[in-house]
């Protein structure tokens, strides 16, 4: 799994812990990165987990070479930043998703999600609070 703007890593350190094989972790804040390896010291997940110190918002190449490639996608960026659609686009240009990828996006109620996702499907949708939480196929 990919846990993309990954922040502590709740998320993606609550997915090895519920059987996915590992997680990669891509963000670029100091601060959050070092609470990442905070936590996944604590947590004993070492071995699962890699943390990539890369700005998403550029691209992601860092992925490109990335095998196997990612079933399940958890994207958690900046909110009110316009940055998903930039992000699942740069996702699309690394090759790092397999066909029929899971992608969760949390995001805030105010952004709208893009119309022109032609690699991506959205499936559903769900609200909580200000936070909204949409969920996507890639259709590659």
């Amino acid at each position: 799994m990919l846990d993309l703007y990954a922040g502590t890593g709740a998320l993606g350190l609550e997915a090895v812990s519920r059987g996915a094989q590992s997680a990669v972790f891509i963000d670029n804040a100091r601060h959050s990165l070092s609470l990442l390896k905070k936590n996944i010291n604590t947590c004993g997940m070492l071995k699962e987990t890699r943390i990539i110190k890369w700005d998403i918002v550029r691209n992601l190449n860092c992925l490109k070479k990335t095998r196997p490639r990612f079933d399940l996608i958890f994207m958690d960026p900046p909110y009110g930043m316009n940055m998903v659609y930039p992000t699942l686009m740069h996702l699309h240009d690394s090759a790092a998703a397999r066909p029929a990828a899971r992608i969760v996006i949390e995001h805030g109620i105010d952004e709208t999600m893009p119309k022109d996702l032609r690699f991506f499907r959205m499936i559903d949708h769900r609200k909580y609070g200000k936070t909204l939480v949409s969920f996507f196929d890639y259709m590659l």
